[in-house]
C-alpha cells in the first residue's frame, strides 16, 4: 500500500470522523441552542425544545420534548418529531422526505370571550414585507413518502358563546402517504380521532396539492351534539338534553377552478335527540332520524336526499294567553346584540360591498321521506278554559319533493286526532305556485274540543259529537286563496246541553252531508242532508222570551264598536248555498210555554219527512213534507214551501193536527177564554202564506165534543157569553168549524200572530152571537166557514166567477132561512187594477164606434150595433189619430212626428189608456155593473125576492195583492 493511498484513506477517515462529530454532536447542539434562543425571543410563554438528534449519514432528524406554555399547562407541544431526508433531493430538484413522524402532539385551542385565539398570542413574529402575488409562481417542490401522527391530543375550548364549548380528542392518529406538491401527484391519507367521552372521526382518501383536490370518505361516529350545541343555542333558544350524531360520506374536492365539492353516498343519523325550553319545558323528543343516499353538489347548488326515515318524535306546542305561539315567543325572546363597550377591542369593519345580484337558489330534492309514530301535544291557553289536543300517532310519507318545484311531490299522511279520531290525507302538492290535490278522510273527530271556543257566546255544553268525512281537496292558489272541497261529511252523536236548566237542547244521532261541493268564496252545494233522530227543545218563558234568548251571552259593547270601525263590506257576491234535499228520520221535539197559567207543555215524536231543494241564489222555495205525532197519538203533518234564506219574502206552509186532546190546551183556554177545558178534541189545519213580509194565514179549526170546565181568573179572558156562543156554533153532530185568517206585516216588531189569532177568535164569537155572514153560512150544508160577505171580481170584469156564484147560492139559501135579514150590495172598483182594463175596453169601443160611422158614410152594410163590428188592424192607425184629438182635445206632441208609425201609434194608445184609466165615471159605472150582476144572480138564480136586495152607492176601493177586486156585502135587519 503506497503512502498516497494511506494518506487518502486517512484523510477520508478523518473527514468521516469530523463529519460524524459535526453531524452527531456539533450541529444538534448548535441547532438546539438556536431553536431555544429563538423561542425565548419570540415566544410569549415559556417554550423550549429538550433534545435534537441528527444522523448525518441517513439524514434523519429527530426533535424531542417540544413544549410551549407554563409547566403543566402547555398549549402546544409534542414528544417526538422524526424527519428522514433523502439524498436524491439534490438531483430531483425537489425536497424528498421518506418519513415524517410526529408522536403525541398536543394542542390547546382556546377562543377567548373577545374572539381572540390563544395560538395567535404564543409568538411575537416580526412583520414581513408584503410581496405582490406572482401568478406564474409555483409551489415549493416537495415529496413526502409518509407522514404519521400518533396519539395526538386536541383540547378545544370556545368561550365566545353564552355557554362555553369544550371537547377533547386524546387519541388522534393520522397517516399520509406520497404527499407531493408536484402536479397531479396524489397522496393517500388516513385520520382517526377519538375522545374519552365518545365520538370518533375516521377520514381516509387521496389528497393532491397541485391542484388542491381530494377524494375519499369521512365518517363521524357517536358524536355528542351537546359539545357544540351552544353555537346553536345562541341563535335558537333551545336547550339540548341529549343528541348523538353519526355521519358518513364519500366526497370529492377540487379547487382548480373555483370550489367544486361533491358529497355522495352521504348518510346521517341522530339517535336519540331531546330539546327543552330554557325554563325546562320539554319541546321535542326524538327516538331516531336517519338520512341516507344523499348527494350534495356545491357547484350545482343541489342536494339530493334519497331517503329520510324518522320515528317516535314527541313535541309540544301551545298558544299563550296573548295569542302568540310559545315557540314564536321563544325565538322572539333572543336578546339583541349590544353595542361594544369602551374597553372592548376595536374591530375594523371591512367596507360594505355594493348590491349583489340575486344568487342562484339551492335545489333540494327529497326522494323518499318516512316519518313514523310522531306525536304532537297542542294546547291553547287563550280561551278561559284551556284546550288540549293530542295529534298522533302521526305517519307522513313524502316522495319526490323539489324545493324549486320542478315537479309536484306526493304526500301521504295518517294520524290520530284526540283519543279516537283519525285523519288521513293523500295527494300531490306543488309549491310554486302553491297548489294541491288531496284526498282527505276523517273519522270520529271529537267535536268537544270546540267547547272552549263557543263558551264566550252561548251557554251550551257540547256533550258529544263525532266528525267524519271523505273529501277531495283541490287547492288552486293561496294568493288569492282559491280551493274546492268535494265529498261527504257526517256528524254522529251530537248532543248539546242547556247549562242553565241542565236539559237537552239540540241533538241528533247522525247528520250526513252527501255529495258536498264547496268552492271557496263562491258556493256550497250539498246534494242531500240525512238527519237521523234529531231533537230540539223550545221554551217560552213567563216574560215571553225564549230559551234560545237565555242561552245567548251578551257581548261587550266594545265588540260592536270594533265591528263598526271596520271598513264597509265589499260588494262581492254572497256565498251561494244549494241543498238538494233534507231527510228527517225519527225526529222529536219538546215545546213549553211558561207565559201561560197553568203552564203548557207538549211533545212531538216520530217526525219523518223531507225538505226539498234549497238554493240561496234562486227565489224558488223548498218543498216541505213532514209528519209526526203529538203526545204519541195525535198525528201531525207539515207541508208546503219555504225559502229558509229569506222566509219573510216567501213562505207557504200548511200544517195539520188531528185528534189533539184539548185538555192539553187548558192553559190557553184559561188565559184567553177564562175557562178550563173538561173535554174535547181538536183538528187544526193551518196555512201560512208570507209574501214580501206580508203574512196571510188561514187557521181552520174543527172542535169535537167541546165541554168547558170551571172558570179561571185571567186578566186576558174575553168578557163574552162564551157558552151561548159555543151552543150557536155547534152543528147537529156537536162539532164547531172555525176559520181564523190572519194578515199583517211581519217586519213590524209590534206584530204578533197569537194575539191576532185570539182576537180573531173573540171577534168570531161576537159575530156568532150577532148572526153575521160566517155564522149564517155555517148553517148551510157545504157552507162551512166560507166568507159570504164579499164577492171578488177579476180586474175590469163584472162577470161572476164560478166560486162567486157558488157563494151567492149559499147566501141565497141562508137568507131564505132568515127572512128578517136584507142584503146591501156596495159596488166597488179599483183604479190600480180595473183602470187599464176599462180603458182598453173603452178604446176598443171607440174604434168600433168611429169605424161604424165611417162605414155608414160610405153606404156599406153595417150590423145593428157598433159593438158587433170587428175593426181591421190596418184601419186602427188612421182612426187612432182622430180619437186622440177628439178625446184628449189636443194635438199629438211635435216630437212624435219623427217617430215611426208603430211608435207614434203606441204613444197615442198609451196616452188614451192612461186618460180613461183615471175616469171615475167609468170606474163607478163598473162598480154599479158588479152590484147589478150580484143582484141579478140572487134574484134570477137564487130565487131571492128582489125587494130584499138594495144597492149602496158605488165606491172606489183598492185591489187585492193578486189584482182581484172585492165587492162587500152588508147585512141589515128589517
Amino acid at each position: 500500500m503506497t503512502k498516497g493511498l494511506i494518506r487518502a484513506i486517512g484523510a477520508v477517515l478523518i473527514a468521516i470522523a469530523l463529519y460524524s462529530v459535526l453531524g452527531f454532536l456539533i450541529l444538534p447542539g448548535i441547532g438546539l441552542r438556536i431553536i431555544n434562543q429563538q423561542l425565548a425571543n419570540y415566544a410569549t410563554a415559556p417554550a423550549r425544545l429538550d433534545r435534537l438528534e441528527f444522523n448525518p449519514f441517513s439524514l434523519e432528524l429527530t426533535l424531542w420534548g417540544f413544549k410551549v406554555g407554563e409547566p403543566g399547562k402547555e398549549q402546544v407541544g409534542f414528544d417526538r418529531l422524526y424527519v428522514n431526508l433523502q439524498t436524491d433531493s439534490l438531483w430531483t430538484k425537489a425536497l424528498h422526505l421518506t418519513d415524517v413522524q410526529l408522536d403525541k402532539p398536543k394542542t390547546e385551542l382556546l377562543f377567548n370571550k373577545d374572539g381572540t385565539l390563544n395560538l395567535t398570542k404564543l409568538f411575537k413574529l416580526p412583520a414581513s414585507e408584503a410581496k405582490p402575488a406572482d401568478p406564474e409562481s409555483k409551489p415549493f417542490p416537495l415529496r413526502i413518502d409518509s407522514i404519521k401522527l400518533a396519539d395526538g391530543y386536541l383540547h378545544f375550548v370556545d368561550m365566545r358563546p353564552s355557554e362555553p364549548i369544550e371537547f377533547l380528542y386524546d387519541s388522534m392518529n393520522f397517516e399520509l402517504k406520497n404527499l407531493s406538491t408536484l402536479p397531479d401527484d396524489n397522496a393517500d391519507m388516513t385520520l382517526v380521532a377519538a375522545g374519552p367521552e365518545g365520538g370518533r372521526i375516521d377520514w381516509s382518501g387521496k389528497l393532491s396539492l397541485v391542484p388542491i383536490s381530494s377524494e375519499g370518505k369521512l365518517k363521524v361516529s357517536d358524536a355528542k351534539m351537546k359539545a357544540w350545541w351552544p353555537y346553536v343555542r345562541d341563535s335558537v333558544p333551545l336547550v339540548l338534553e341529549d343528541g348523538i350524531l353519526n355521519f358518513s360520506t364519500d366526497y370529492t374536492l377540487n379547487l382548480a377552478k373555483g370550489t367544486e365539492m361533491v358529497l355522495s353516498n352521504a348518510s346521517a343519523s341522530i339517535a336519540p335527540f331531546r330539546i327543552n325550553a330554557p325554563d325546562g319545558r320539554p319541546l321535542a323528543r326524538l327516538e331516531r332520524i336517519d338520512v341516507s343516499d344523499t348527494t350534495v353538489d356545491l357547484a350545482k347548488q343541489k342536494v339530493v336526499v334519497g331517503k329520510i326515515q324518522s320515528k317516535n318524535l314527541e313535541t309540544w306546542a301551545a298558544r299563550e294567553k296573548d295569542g302568540q305561539l310559545d315557540w314564536q315567543k321563544l325565538f322572539a325572546s333572543q336578546p339583541a346584540k349590544t353595542a361594544p363597550k369602551a374597553n372592548d377591542p376595536v374591530t375594523v369593519e371591512a367596507p360594505k360591498p355594493g348590491p349583489v345580484a340575486p344568487s342562484k337558489p339551492w335545489q333540494v330534492l327529497l326522494k323518499d321521506v318516512e316519518l313514523r309514530d310522531y306525536r304532537v301535544h297542542l294546547a291553547d291557553k287563550e280561551p278561559a278554559t284551556p284546550v288540549a289536543l293530542d295529534i298522533g300517532p302521526l305517519n307522513l310519507d313524502l316522495k319526490n319533493f323539489d324545493s324549486l318545484n320542478q315537479s309536484p311531490f306526493t304526500l301521504k299522511l295518517d294520524t290520530g286526532v284526540g283519543k279516537q279520531g283519525v285523519l288521513t290525507a293523500v295527494g300531490d302538492v306543488n309549491l310554486n305556485p302553491v297548489s294541491a290535490k288531496l284526498k282527505v278522510t276523517t273519522k270520529d273527530i271529537d267535536l268537544r274540543v270546540a267547547q272552549a271556543y263557543i263558551d264566550p257566546f252561548i251557554r251550551l255544553e257540547l256533550r258529544s259529537g263525532m266528525l267524519g268525512s271523505d273529501l277531495a281537496v283541490n287547492l288552486k292558489s293561496t294568493e288569492p286563496l282559491a280551493f274546492t272541497v268535494e265529498g261527504r261529511a257526517q256528524v254522529d252523536q251530537l248532543h248539546t246541553l242547556d247549562t242553565l236548566k241542565n236539559r237537552d237542547f239540540l241533538k241528533w244521532q247522525r247528520l250526513v252531508l252527501e255529495d258536498l261541493k264547496y268552492q271557496h268564496g263562491d258556493s256550497l252545494s250539498i246534494s242531500k242532508v240525512n238527519l237521523t233522530q234529531p231533537y230540539v227543545r223550545f221554551m217560552i218563558n213567563d216574560d215571553r222570551t225564549t230559551n234560545v234568548d237565555d242561552l245567548l251571552i251578551p257581548q261587550p259593547a266594545g265588540t260592536a264598536t270594533k265591528d263598526a270601525a271596520k271598513p264597509a263590506a265589499t260588494k262581492e257576491k254572497p256565498l251561494g248555498i244549494y241543498v238538494g234535499g233534507i231527510a228527517i228520520n225519527d225526529g222529536s221535539a219538546n215545546f213549553a210555554d211558561f207565559s201561560l197559567t197553568p203552564n203548557f207543555a207538549t211533545a212531538i215524536q216520530q217526525l219523518n219527512g223531507q225538505i226539498g231543494t234549497i238554493n240561496s241564489r234562486s227565489a224558488k222555495p223548498a218543498n216541505v213534507n213532514i209528519s209526526g205525532k203529538v203526545d204519541r197519538y195525535a198525528p201531525v203533518t207539515i207541508k208546503g214551501e219555504v225559502n229558509p234564506f229569506d222566509p219573510m219574502a216567501s213562505l207557504d206552509i200548511a200544517a195539520s193536527f188531528k185528534r189533539v186532546e184539548l185538555t192539553t190546551l187548558t192553559p190557553y183556554s184559561g188565559k184567553f177564554a177564562g175557562y178550563r177545558i173538561r173535554k174535547g178534541r181538536l183538528n187544526l189545519d193551518l196555512h201560512y202564506l208570507i209574501t214580501k213580509g206580508q203574512l196571510k194565514a188561514e187557521n181552520k179549526v174543527v172542535i169535537e165534543q167541546l165541554q168547558l170546565g170551571e172558570k179561571v181568573d185571567s186578566p186576558d179572558a174575553v168578557n163574552l157569553p162564551l157558552k151561548l156562543a159555543i151552543a150557536l156554533l155547534k152543528d147537529s153532530d156537536g162539532r164547531i168549524s172555525i176559520e181564523l185568517p190572519v194578515t199583517g206585516d211581519l217586519n213590524n216588531p209590534q206584530f204578533s200572530v197569537m194575539p191576532i189569532v185570539w182576537q180573531t177568535l173573540r171577534n168570531l164569537v161576537v159575530r156568532a152571537a150577532q148572526a153575521p155572514f160566517k155564522f149564517i153560512g155555517g148553517l148551510i150544508n157545504g157552507g162551512g166557514a166560507q166568507d159570504l160577505g164579499t164577492v171578488s171580481f177579476a180586474p175590469g170584469s163584472s162577470e161572476l166567477s164560478p166560486e162567486a156564484q157558488k157563494a151567492l147560492d149559499t147566501l141565497a139559501q141562508a137568507l131564505k132561512q132568515r127572512p128578517a135579514l136584507r142584503l146591501e150590495i156596495e159596488g166597488t172598483a179599483a183604479q190600480s187594477s180595473d183602470g187599464p182594463h176599462i180603458a182598453r175596453d173603452r178604446l176598443e169601443r171607440e174604434y168600433q164606434y168611429t169605424y161604424y160611422k165611417i162605414l155608414q158614410r160610405r153606404g156599406e152594410k153595417v150590423p145593428a150595433q157598433a159593438s158587433q163590428l170587428k175593426v181591421p188592424d190596418n184601419e186602427k192607425g188612421p182612426l187612432l189619430e182622430g180619437i186622440y184629438r177628439a178625446r184628449l182635445k189636443q194635438q199629438p206632441p211635435a216630437e212624435w212626428a219623427d217617430l215611426s208609425r208603430d211608435e207614434r201609434a203606441a204613444k197615442m194608445s198609451a196616452a188614451l189608456i192612461d186618460f180613461w184609466s183615471k175616469s171615475e165615471v167609468l170606474l163607478r159605472q163598473l162598480g154599479q155593473d158588479r152590484a147589478s150582476a150580484i143582484k141579478d144572480y140572487l134574484v134570477d138564480k137564487g130565487q131571492l125576492a128582489d125587494d130584499r136586495v138594495y144597492f149602496i152607492d158605488a165606491t172606489l176601493g183598492q185591489a187585492e195583492s193578486d189584482g182581484r177586486i172585492i165587492t162587500p156585502l152588508h147585512l141589515d135587519s128589517e
